[in-house]
C-alpha cells in the first residue's frame, strides 16, 4: 500500500513565528550612534560674522591718519601758545587773549589751553591714553566754539574747523585707536571699551562746562 503523497516542499521555507529570522530582512538597520556630535546650524553662520566683525587691517589704518590729523593739528596749535613756534604768539599774547575774552586767571588759563593741547595732540597721535587725549581736545574744542560762536558757521570766524576737530577727537575716543598705537603695549588699555570712550567724552564735556560757567565771565 503506498503512502499517502506528501506535499511538495516550498523553495522558500515559512519560518514560525518565533524564528530568529522571521523578521523582514528587508528593513533599515537602527542608525549607529555618529562618533561627532552634530553642529547646529547656526553655527557657520556665527563663524562668519565673527570673522567679519574681527579685527580689520583697513580700520587700523584709518584710525591711525585720523589720530595723525587731529593729534597734529592739536600739537601744532600748543606749541604755537606754549613756545611761539609756527609764528604763535607764546603764552603772554595767549594770557592777553583769555584776559579779553573774560576768563579769569588768564595766565593760568594759557597755560592749561597750551599744555592740553600739546600734551592731549601727541598723546592722541600716538595713541597713547586715547580716551583721555581725546577728552582733552573736546573739552579745548568746546571753549573755542564758546568763544567764536557768534561768527556762524564758516573759517576763519566760524567754528566749522573746530567742530571737525572736535569730531576727529571725540570719533576716536569711542572707537578707540586701534592697534597701531601705544595703547597695544599696556595691557589696562589694550581693551579699548566704548563705556571708556563715553566716560572720557563726558569728562571732557563736564570740564569745558565748568571752565565757561565758573572761569569766565
Amino acid at each position: 500500500m503506498s503512502s499517502p503523497s506528501r506535499p511538495p516542499h516550498s523553495a522558500h521555507p515559512t519560518h514560525s513565528a518565533d524564528s530568529p529570522h522571521s523578521a523582514d530582512s528587508s528593513a533599515p538597520p537602527p542608525p549607529s550612534p555618529s562618533p561627532h556630535p552634530s553642529v547646529p546650524t547656526g553655527a557657520p553662520r556665527r563663524h562668519a560674522l565673527a570673522v567679519a566683525s574681527g579685527p580689520q587691517p583697513g580700520a587700523d589704518v584709518g584710525l591711525l591718519l585720523l589720530r595723525l590729523a587731529v593729534g597734529l593739528t592739536m600739537a601744532a596749535h600748543g606749541s604755537q601758545k606754549l613756545f611761539g613756534w609756527f609764528d604763535g604768539n607764546g603764552l603772554d599774547a595767549t594770557a592777553a587773549f583769555f584776559a579779553s575774552d573774560g576768563y579769569k586767571a588768564a595766565k593760568t588759563m594759557a597755560w592749561v589751553a597750551a599744555l592740553t593741547e600739546t600734551l592731549c595732540g601727541l598723546g592722541l597721535a600716538i595713541g597713547l591714553l586715547t580716551p583721555l587725549a581725546g577728552a582733552g581736545i573736546l573739552g579745548i574744542m568746546l571753549n573755542a566754539m564758546a568763544v567764536k560762536w557768534g561768527g556762524g558757521f564758516f573759517s576763519p570766524e566760524g567754528v566749522e574747523y573746530d567742530i571737525v576737530l572736535l569730531a576727529g577727537a571725540v570719533s576716536v575716543a569711542l572707537a578707540g585707536p586701534g592697534r597701531l598705537a601705544a595703547d597695544e603695549l599696556l595691557p589696562v588699555l589694550r581693551d579699548h571699551r566704548f563705556s571708556r570712550g563715553v566716560a572720557a567724552v563726558v569728562l571732557g564735556a563736564v570740564s569745558a562746562a565748568f571752565v565757561l560757567v565758573v572761569l569766565r565771565d
